[in-house]
């Protein structure tokens, strides 16, 4: 599971920073649901809405920095923690994200928590 979600992680900054239809969509599977917060009432469910809403929400490459390390992992399911820096005059983010990868590499599932940064 280590070698597969580090190969996720390297593909999901891939994506955004190109923000790139086709590389969003290579994440997911066509069924994923990914919840931008726990119990979300709202998540983007199949593959195409995730790339849909992803676009619709997209950040710049050059205005943020991400750094990311592999909590541990159980099964199909690995926990990730990040920080999102952004370079412009938006808050910083603390995240941790619950991913549930299938056989292929591909997240069926992806939790967002995020927390926003006291300065």
């Amino acid at each position: 599971m280590t070698d597969a979600i580090r190969q996720w992680m390297d593909k999901y900054v891939a994506a955004w920073t190109t923000n790139d239809p086709e590389d969003i969509g290579a994440l997911f599977t066509e069924d994923a649901v990914y919840a931008t917060r726990p119990y979300d009432p709202d998540p983007w469910r199949g593959r195409e809405q995730i790339v849909e809403r992803w676009i619709g929400s997209a950040d710049q490459p050059e205005d943020w920095t991400f750094e990311w390390s592999l909590l541990g992992s159980d099964g199909d399911l690995a926990f990730v923690q990040g920080r999102t820096s952004y370079l412009d005059d938006r808050p910083n983010y603390e995240n941790l994200w619950v991913i549930r990868l299938d056989a292929h590499g591909r997240a069926s599932g992806f939790t967002e928590w995020f927390m926003e940064q006291k300065v």
